[in-house]
């Protein structure tokens, strides 16, 4: 395809789209608001983004007030500012939602952390969730790990639209889309509208890209050098096989046929840092990952960056396994495995999900007591006095 550059007519990220790439906003906040008119054609929540907007934002405060005044628990506030923030953004998105009937225009946003290893509270919590947002182009966080790959099959039993999440290697990558697949055909069996449950499963190339990076730098050789800035793609070209290789077998095509779209395959390239060596990453990151059907998350500021300096040379991923094997197994011959880092990378990941809705949490339960009330007091580590 024909080089493009991002911005030069129509919404400043339009050249993603044009080349079969879903721009995602990563981490919308109340100030900064998920907008189809800017190019965006899907928002995925950041829980440091709800603490943040549940400290700071006027509109969640007053929110919380009345909350506060109908005697809401610190659970029901916290469902109520997610609802009202998914509903938010489902509805700004709703126009590219329309257009592509149903393709693109979802937004997504997390659970409580806490249930990240009990398979029925996370798909029950999904599905209030899900109601309270009352939108067709909502989507509910869940965490891959073995718990949430149990919950997912059921909350796409049940017709709860699912974007699985926390997914750093390309072996568990291939667990979520089968998970997802099982939950599809869970809701065929249930008679579900199959059109209606729409699925995503994500890929964070970005952070595990820099953790590949560090261990290669510290290395300090120039084979080592050579292959700094190579994990992203080749995991991307990885997942994109794999994900290719599904929706050519059988088991697809029934689910095609009774209506099932196909997963959105969604890239996290990182770039909440706002320096230069961030911004290349992002722009080098973003203009690496291209394939028809795909998505591509970034934060605000990636965003702003590839708007004013991102090129397109057409897709990269399709067909171009073989190169991307060969990059793990330099890797791997180096002593830097993927496979662990991923790992490492998803329980860091996890410990800061947990830390993140704590902090949420408690920044609800501190606007919901009476300004009269004395504070809880503090307990030490084995919950006494």
């Amino acid at each position: 395809m024909a080089e493009h550059v991002i911005g030069t007519a129509g919404s400043p990220v339009h050249a993603l789209a044009a080349e079969g790439v879903s721009p995602w906003l990563d981490g919308p906040s109340r100030a900064r608001p998920a907008r189809a008119a800017e190019g965006v054609r899907g928002a995925v929540s950041d829980p440091a983004a709800l603490a943040a907007d549940a400290a700071g934002d006027d509109g969640c405060r007053e929110q919380l007030r009345h909350l506060a005044q109908r005697s809401a628990a610190p659970d029901t506030a916290v469902l109520a500012l997610c609802a009202y923030d998914l509903r938010s953004a489902c509805d700004a998105l709703r126009p590219v939602f329309d257009a592509s009937h149903g393709l693109d225009g979802h937004a997504s946003m997390d659970l409580d952390a806490r249930l990240l290893h009990d398979p029925a509270a996370t798909a029950a919590a999904a599905a209030r969730l899900h109601r309270a947002a009352l939108r067709d182009n909502a989507l509910v966080k869940v965490p891959a790990t073995a718990a949430g790959l149990a919950a997912a099959r059921v909350c796409l039993e049940r017709g709860v639209g699912t974007h699985l999440t926390e997914v750093f290697s390309v072996r568990r990558h291939g667990d979520a889309l089968d998970a997802c697949l099982d939950g599809l055909d869970r809701a065929r069996a249930a008679g579900r509208d199959l059109a209606r449950v729409p699925v995503c499963v994500s890929l964070a190339v970005g952070p595990l890209e820099d953790a590949v990076d560090a261990r290669l730098a510290a290395l300090g050789t120039a084979e080592a050098d050579a292959l700094r800035g190579t994990a992203a793609q080749a995991a991307a070209r990885l997942a994109y096989r794999a994900y290719e290789e599904r929706l050519a077998g059988d088991r697809w095509r029934t689910l095609a046929h009774a209506g099932a779209r196909p997963p959105r395959l969604l890239w996290h390239v990182g770039g909440h840092r706002a320096d230069a060596d961030g911004t290349t990453r992002v722009l080098r990151r973003v203009e690496s990952l291209v394939a028809w059907g795909t998505g591509v998350a970034l934060p605000a500021a990636g965003l702003d960056a590839v708007a004013r300096a991102g090129r397109l040379r057409g897709d990269t991923l399709t067909d171009r396994h073989g190169p991307a094997h060969d990059v793990l197994t330099r890797l791997e011959r180096l002593g830097v495995s993927v496979d662990g880092t991923a790992a490492a990378l998803a329980t860091h990941r996890l410990d800061r999900l947990t830390a993140a809705w704590a902090a949420l949490r408690t920044s609800v339960t501190e606007q919901l007591r009476p300004a009269d009330a004395p504070p809880p007091a503090r307990r030490g580590p084995a919950g006494h006095p």
